[in-house]
């Protein structure tokens, strides 16, 4: 069964780091694009990065210059830096991944359980 684990979160003062990471786990033939998105209390799911697997990055507005995805494809894992965090940072992050279950050119993509990041101000 594929999994995506999720690590890190919880609570920093304002101007705080913290770092996420998750690890995809199971059986599969690769991973594409991996990204991370967050839900903030009483508010919908937005993106906030994505790195494919070859490096190329994407960041939402609000957190470019403060957040820093990356990866590592031997292990199966990828990774959100945060940095100088603000209280509208505050949410529920969630790791996401295309994974390819089999040879071909349909993936699944996966979420991990979300891990919650609460930023004080």
């Amino acid at each position: 069964q594929v999994q995506l684990v999720q690590s890190g979160g919880g609570l920093v003062q304002a101007g705080g780091s913290l770092r996420l990471s998750c690890t995809a786990s199971g059986r599969f033939i690769s991973i594409e694009t991996m990204g991370w998105y967050r839900e903030p209390p009483g508010k919908e799911r937005e993106f906030v990065a994505s790195i494919t697997p070859g490096g190329s990055t994407d960041y939402a507005d609000s957190v470019k210059g403060r957040f820093t995805i990356s990866r590592d494809n031997a292990k199966n894992m990828a990774y959100l830096q945060l940095n100088n965090l603000k209280p509208e940072d505050t949410a529920v992050y969630f790791c996401s991944g295309k994974i390819f279950l089999v040879a071909g050119p349909f993936g699944y993509d996966y979420w991990g359980k979300g891990t919650l990041v609460t930023v004080s101000s």
